[in-house]
């Protein structure tokens, strides 16, 4: 009987150590204590890593373990709702937050503004924040948060080139890591370089074969003009296309940081997703003068805006 007493009592024990406590708001969580945990003091600066996860299968929404973990300052007087950093006063360096969030409550909070395929009617988006650094001074947060997107950059290159080489891909790197494959250089008189408007045609793809956008494969579909150095496409691609001249055709394998990045692309282009374009070089041209802004009197409103009464 006192063995009985003694299982129940540890089985006891461990529920209540898996139970969830609630925020102000509502939001279900739990922490595990680092082992040289501190509470955060007003003004410090944290280095974390945040996952979200949805669905049945616990697809992974966001995440940056693996990547660059986001940076943020401590600020006691603006903590958030229904989030994790309603949390944020009982955490310290090496503790770990699960959580999970109602979609309905976000709904009704006006956090989503639909329901859809991703953000389901009843369903719950799970999360995970662990404190990795705590620091008590800016430059320190910003030589960490300078080295961590070294890293990751240093980790896509290297990627991308292990793709290439399981391509069988000879390739170039452009000066901040694209890889450039020229499969006909063009006219290499009349290069895509700064201040020339290339006209290009693409397929755009991850590295696993997903396509995402293209104007090759479809009829009709415009031709797409870039002015190269006007940073008007991602940074990949403006890197790359200087490899080519007129008549070119070959590949630009963009490395995420040089392409979209933490943020992604739509659903298509998760956050840190390398990418690949086959291009061809339609033409090489001087772009055409901007239109000229009609002139206006000094103190005189311009022609399409109401002057007041």
């Amino acid at each position: 009987m006192k063995q009985l007493s003694a299982v129940l009592a540890i089985a006891l024990l461990m529920a209540s150590c898996n139970q969830f406590e609630k925020t102000k708001t509502g939001m279900p969580y739990k922490i595990k204590k680092g082992a040289n945990s501190v509470p955060l003091k007003n003004g410090q600066f944290i280095k974390f890593n945040i996952e979200f996860k949805v669905g049945e299968k616990d697809s992974i929404l966001n995440s940056s373990y693996g990547h660059i973990p986001a940076f943020m300052r401590y600020d006691s007087s603006q903590l958030g709702k229904y989030n994790f950093t309603e949390v944020l006063p009982k955490l310290g360096q090496g503790d770990e937050l699960t959580f999970t969030l109602s979609i309905d409550s976000l709904k009704n909070m006006g956090m989503i503004p639909e329901f859809n395929k991703t953000f389901n009617k009843g369903g719950v988006i799970k999360g995970k924040v662990e404190i990795v650094t705590v620091y008590n001074d800016q430059n320190a947060v910003e030589a960490a948060y300078k080295k961590e997107v070294e890293d990751e950059k240093a980790r896509e290159i290297k990627d991308l080139n292990a793709y290439a080489a399981a391509k069988g891909l000879k390739t170039q790197s452009t000066p901040n890591g694209a890889l450039v494959v020229l499969e006909t250089p063009g006219d290499l008189t009349n290069k895509a370089d700064s201040g020339k408007e290339a006209t290009v045609l693409y397929k755009g793809y991850t590295v696993d074969g997903k396509v995402f956008d293209s104007n090759i494969d479809k009829p009709g579909a415009p031709e797409f003009k870039v002015v190269i150095g006007e940073r008007k496409v991602i940074q990949g691609w403006d890197e790359g296309l200087r490899f080519f001249g007129k008549g070119g055709k070959g590949k630009i394998l963009v490395p995420a940081m040089l392409g979209y990045g933490q943020q992604g692309a739509g659903g298509d282009i998760k956050p840190f997703t390398n990418l690949v374009f086959d291009v061809q070089i339609a033409n090489v041209g001087i772009p055409a003068p901007a239109p000229a802004k009609p002139a206006t009197m000094p103190g005189m409103p311009p022609h399409n805006m109401p002057a007041h009464k």
